[in-house]
């Protein structure tokens, strides 16, 4: 059983229905309990990370979260969510993240070429920079789809794949049972109903 977790912030039901289409049984919650019994967790999200992570803590989820990661149960951050996961992110000020994972989220400008758009929107392709749970059923150079503009730096530690767009953005993390995707595999085609059935499968490395 998989828990998105409901906090406000995030599209909830096109990635409940991406698991679905791929025989997994999702429910979106924001009830410490089901939470606390479900088998994974997956972290969505859009917007600024100031305001989602205080939606957490006002929630009583961000401590949740560290406690089920220490656990070991797997979580799956995506997009801000995964931002959400390291240690601190300077959008619009300095916001303390949930330390689950070492690095801090940047932001893109002054770091790639001025002629290119911010937000990044689109498809890029993933360069593998070691083994990933996630990847046990994609190949290197798949296309993925992105909507941000920052990016976690300073991530060596846990870092699993990166994109190119005017220098490498890491595009996935894992450093064992915490995972994160920078893409949207729920808006990546048969690519990311792919990645989501590898997470449901649970080979953590």
């Amino acid at each position: 059983m998989i828990a998105i977790l409901d906090y406000g912030v995030g599209n909830l039901f096109s990635l409940r229905c991406s698991l679905n289409s791929i025989g997994e049984e999702a429910f979106v919650t924001s009830d410490k309990e089901e939470i606390q019994k479900a088998d994974k967790l997956i972290l969505p999200g859009v917007g600024a990370f100031g305001d989602a992570i205080k939606k957490l803590e006002a929630a009583g989820l961000a401590d949740l979260l560290r406690e089920e990661a220490e656990k070991g149960k797997d979580i799956l951050g995506i997009c801000l969510g995964m931002q959400l996961l390291f240690e601190k992110s300077y959008e619009y000020g300095e916001h303390k993240g949930l330390g689950l994972l070492k690095g801090e989220i940047v932001p893109m400008e002054g770091s790639i070429p001025k002629d290119l758009p911010i937000p990044q929107i689109g498809w890029n392709s993933l360069r593998f920079t070691k083994p990933c749970s996630l990847f046990g059923h994609i190949r290197e150079g798949d296309f993925v789809y992105f909507v941000h503009s920052y990016y976690a730096d300073g991530c060596e530690e846990s870092l699993a794949a990166v994109t190119e767009y005017g220098r490498e953005m890491t595009a996935a993390v894992q450093n064992g049972n915490i995972m994160g995707c920078q893409f949207h595999p729920e808006k990546s085609g048969s690519v990311g109903l792919n990645i989501l059935k590898a997470f449901c499968e649970g080979a953590v490395l």
